[in-house]
């Protein structure tokens, strides 16, 4: 659901990169009442994470679309609204910046799309009252794929929204959007599923890690049944409790069977080892399908993404063609791709739909795969240092 920049106008793109900047802000500062060691490098390895996974197109079978994780929902269930957020935000700049997906107009109406619905709305407002009851496999399967179907349509809705507001005529409302909610839905149950097996991993391996996103708080290690916080408060333990297994062996004087005993760096290790399995492997069995907002966009006008015509405002013309020279400078991966000189592409040709084989065994997508996740965790642990000495640095003023 990567909006191109010929799908919005640039008053619409600007006042989007408000919204979200204005979102991202007000993240940096709340999401300092949680920050500490533990949450830093967890932004980064779920951030490479997400980004290797949104590699991974898979089909959605009898339409000729595909979808992909978006993981909007994934990242608030484990890192928290806040921090969830800026490592939406951080996933999509760099494949903005550097493979040229998603527009750079169109930026804020991505992150806007993929992540404040998910982590402002649903998380809070479904995915946590959903378990407010305590925590089990089926309550998190519940409440990730509910979660993750309105997360996606709300941000489907924007997407048809934000197209009518630009003034795309070519893509009348109701026609764009009576394709992009089905689709999304189907989408949606797909991304429920990844979600929740994602979120049990992290649950049985360290349930800290999801308490301390239900709480807002720093992620207290040592947290599993068995133990007990001590000076917890009656309403931290009543919350401890939620987090508590039901349904499974809580003994923890028995090896293996209990939860929380998975060291902290194992789980990032994890996390790792698979986005480069991902990114680096699996990226090469993505369907070639369009995506499901490229299939919509081609049910109801016959191309992928609407052109931008002369019949536009000058002035949005030049930002569009100003934005699209200074992405194609930038991107040194432009589509997952090693860039290759004009040239040489008219020589080479490319291959047509019909010679393109799957798997699509590939090193420009390996190495694209590899080097975008990398850049992801490099820069959601920038930003989460950065927010870390932030704090530190007023609890020094205060003292």
């Amino acid at each position: 659901m990567h909006m191109a920049d010929a799908l919005i106008s640039p008053a619409v793109g600007g006042t989007m990169l408000a919204a979200t900047a204005g979102v991202a802000a007000y993240s940096v500062r709340k999401i300092q009442n949680d920050i500490d060691e533990k949450k830093i490098p967890l932004m980064g390895v779920m951030g490479a994470f997400v980004f290797a996974a949104q590699m991974i197109n898979f089909s959605i079978a009898g339409t000729g679309s595909s979808g992909h994780l978006a993981g909007g929902m994934l990242l608030a269930v484990i890192l928290g609204p806040y921090a969830g957020f800026l490592t939406m935000a951080s996933v999509l700049l760099i494949q903005a910046l550097f493979f040229a997906d998603g527009g750079l107009l169109a930026f804020g109406c991505n992150v806007f799309n993929l992540g404040f619905y998910t982590c402002f709305i649903v998380y809070p407002l479904i995915y946590k009252r959903l378990t407010r009851k305590g925590i089990n496999s089926g309550r998190i399967f519940a409440a990730s794929i509910l979660s993750s179907i309105i997360g996606l349509q709300l941000g489907a809705f924007s997407v048809v929204l934000e197209t009518l507001l630009s003034g795309k005529t070519e893509l009348p409302f109701s026609a764009f959007l009576m394709l992009m909610l089905p689709i999304h839905l189907a989408i949606g149950i797909v991304e429920g599923l990844i979600t929740s097996a994602v979120v049990v991993f992290v649950w049985k391996a360290r349930p800290e890690i999801i308490e301390s996103s239900y709480k807002g708080k720093e992620i207290v290690e040592g947290f599993f049944p068995g133990k007990e916080i001590i000076g917890s408060s009656s309403a931290e333990k009543e919350i401890i409790e939620r987090f508590s297994p039901e349904e499974e062996n809580t003994d923890t004087s028995s090896p293996g069977k209990s939860y929380g005993n998975v060291p902290m760096k194992k789980v990032l290790v994890s996390f790792i080892i698979a986005a480069v399995i991902i990114g680096g492997v699996l990226s090469w069995f993505a369907s070639s399908n369009p995506d499901g907002l490229e299939w919509s966009i081609l049910k109801v006008t016959g191309g992928t993404e609407p052109e931008i015509t002369n019949s536009e405002p000058e002035t949005s013309n030049t930002v569009h063609k100003v934005l699209s020279e200074i992405q194609e400078k930038i991107a040194f991966f432009p589509d997952y791709e090693f860039k290759a000189d004009d040239s040489v592409t008219e020589k080479s040709g490319g291959l047509s739909d019909e010679e393109e084989t799957w798997p699509a065994v590939s090193a420009e997508t390996s190495v694209s795969g590899l080097v975008g996740g990398a850049l992801t965790l490099a820069l959601c642990v920038f930003i989460g240092l950065i927010i870390g000495l932030v704090k530190k640095k007023k609890m020094r003023k205060a003292v």
